[in-house]
């Protein structure tokens, strides 16, 4: 193997362990706002870095995973859903790519599919609540898991744009 491609290979690695820390700590920092139905996760911004670099989203999705293994209330259910919702956004994400060129348009179809897919985390917590899905807790906890993600993926949309003009995830 040439040398430029073990370090490309070396960097993606190493930038996907500092994503993954990254996104514990931003959501240690909210921890009180970061589980159950209404979720503030500021980290859910990295999420967006996906759409420049596809190779990022291992990063993210780890985050994901090991904040929800180590400090989350919901256990292994957590990781098995909250990770599985990651999982999917990010690969529908970086699978759209083939089809929305723009990343603008890129960035609002991954806001749209991380806010859809919160569904999962919202039968996930009917599981833990001994709650019925399809009743009024389910669509109620569904309802502001929906706004609570598209809110932050949202606002991060911006200023995710705007740090790839300097960072640029898509030369790592």
């Amino acid at each position: 193997m040439e040398k430029r491609a073990v370090q490309t290979n070396t960097q993606v690695i190493i930038f996907n362990g500092l994503l993954a820390a990254l996104y514990i700590i931003l959501t240690v920092v909210v921890a009180p706002v970061a589980q159950g139905p209404i979720q503030f996760r500021i980290s859910e911004s990295l999420n967006h870095i996906v759409v420049f670099n596809k190779k990022l989203l291992w990063g993210v999705f780890g985050g994901v995973v090991m904040f929800n293994l180590f400090f989350s209330t919901g256990g292994l259910l957590d990781v098995l859903f909250g990770g599985g919702q990651t999982l999917l956004a990010l690969l529908l994400t970086a699978y759209s790519e083939k089809w929305i060129k723009d990343t603008k348009k890129r960035m609002v179809f991954n806001t749209i599919a991380f806010s859809l897919s919160m569904i999962l985390i919202a039968i996930m917590i009917c599981i833990l609540s001994n709650q019925a899905l399809g009743s009024a807790f389910f669509w109620g906890t569904y309802g502001s898991l929906f706004l609570s993600e598209l809110v932050i993926m949202s606002v991060s949309a911006p200023m995710i744009y705007y740090v790839n003009k300097y960072v640029h995830f898509d030369r790592i």
